[in-house]
């Protein structure tokens, strides 16, 4: 079963809509993509996160071949497309507040 979309994530989107761009720092992950509510089941569904890493539900890509994900806590994490696997897994933010800060818009 997927984790549940932290409510940061969908009062970011109520407010802002989905943004797509660059975080202000050299960090991971870079350019950002966020979906929409409604595109994030069918991207779930499309990659098969449930089984190749359980435990997550992807919400955004970075054009680069690596999808960004929450975990039950709504801490975020980098999963690769090619080789997925919760192992895999690289921590980018302790939740979607603190990515959204390094937006640059």
């Amino acid at each position: 079963m997927l984790p549940e979309i932290p409510s940061q994530y969908v009062e970011y989107l109520n407010t802002n809509g989905a943004f797509e761009g660059y975080t202000t720092d050299e960090d991971v992950p870079g350019y950002i993509a966020l979906w929409t509510l409604e595109e994030i089941p069918r991207h779930n569904r499309d990659i098969d996160v449930e089984t190749h890493a359980p435990g997550f539900i992807v919400f955004a890509g970075n054009g680069g071949g690596e999808v960004l994900a929450f975990d039950a806590s709504g801490a975020v994490y980098m999963l690769p497309m090619i080789g997925m696997a919760s192992d895999c897994a690289i921590l980018v933010a302790e939740n979607f507040q603190s990515l959204a800060e390094r937006f640059v818009r």
